[in-house]
């Protein structure tokens, strides 16, 4: 067992807080119809996705990096794990190609589901945990709380941005 850690001991974020705001933002997304329309590009990218395949994204990258923190945490002895991978990644892009043809709704309860158990293992981390390094790489060594912020956290952000503009726009 993890020994305990102090939430306050991290950069200052709080990620409980901003997960109960991600939870929120899902219920009040899913209560409305699928809209039309592309996102605006990521920055750096030309990429445009349909709301479906924002949903499916998310449906799959929160397992895919719960999975790569547990490799960082458990493989961590000192010196940074790789772990990751880029935008160009063929199961990424497979996992989004398929996902977007499953009904929107699976993909929702397979959003909240993967950030249910994610929230669980977090809940877990000790100072240890935390404090793992791994090496991505184009982003360089992180720490598993650095981990957490970009690739779980602000990622779903980001995404939920896009989809609450989507509907927006629709309105």
């Amino acid at each position: 067992m993890a020994e305990q850690f102090d939430p306050t001991a991290r950069d200052g974020i709080d990620f409980d807080g901003r997960l109960d705001d991600i939870e929120r933002r899902i219920a009040t997304l899913e209560s409305d119809a699928l809209p039309a329309g592309l996102t605006d590009p990521d920055p750096g990218s030309a990429e445009r996705w349909e709301a479906a395949q924002v949903w499916a994204h998310m449906a799959e990258f929160i397992g895919y990096w719960h999975q790569q923190l547990g490799s960082v945490i458990g493989e961590f002895a000192g010196d940074p794990v790789p772990f990751g991978r880029i935008k160009t990644d063929p199961g990424r892009i497979a996992a989004i190609d398929l996902g977007r043809q499953e009904p929107v709704q699976d993909l929702i309860r397979r959003t909240r589901d993967a950030l249910a158990g994610f929230r669980r293992d977090m809940g877990a981390f000790g100072t240890a945990e935390w404090n793992a390094i791994g090496v991505h790489e184009t982003r360089g060594e992180m720490d598993v709380e650095g981990i957490v912020e970009r690739f779980i956290v602000a990622h779903l952000e980001e995404h939920l941005d896009q989809l609450e503009a989507l509907a927006a726009s629709a309105r």
